[in-house]
């Protein structure tokens, strides 16, 4: 058996990291994926599709620190089906994807910035933030 997905599109929101007991990081967003066709009227049409993603360990580190809502990417991973009873004891479930390579398709962030996305920005009552990952320039996928 094969279970391999490939997609390309945009980050649909800013990637939500915490960690499992064990320590490792867990990152999850979204990918927003297009596809185009003419109708039988020859006129465009186009369908949005959002796909949620799950990076694990030292790719949700990369993850969190360079890609923000907006973001070109290129996904390669696998599907899964997460499935869980919801509060009112309904069964419910949902594709997700767990990737397991990925391809920034932005570029690289000239020395010294960030993307917009992560520069702090102020609120009247911020959330806590989670602390970036000090990653060296040689571990970058790009």
């Amino acid at each position: 058996m094969y279970n391999q997905i490939t997609l390309l599109g945009h980050i649909a929101r800013d990637i939500e990291i915490r960690n499992a007991q064990s320590g490792t990081v867990i990152a999850n967003t979204a990918i927003a994926t297009t596809h185009k066709w003419k109708g039988q009227d020859g006129q465009p049409k186009e369908e949005v599709m959002f796909i949620d993603l799950t990076f694990f360990g030292r790719s949700g580190e990369i993850a969190n620190q360079y890609l923000h809502k907006g973001s070109k990417v290129l996904i390669l991973g696998r599907l899964k089906l997460d499935q869980w009873t919801d509060q009112n004891g309904n069964k419910r479930s949902k594709h997700n994807v767990i990737v397991q390579d990925m391809k920034m398709l932005d570029g690289k962030p000239q020395q010294g910035q960030q993307h917009p996305a992560k520069q702090p920005q102020a609120t009247q009552q911020q959330a806590p933030q989670v602390p970036e990952a000090d990653i060296n320039e040689d571990e970058i996928p790009f």
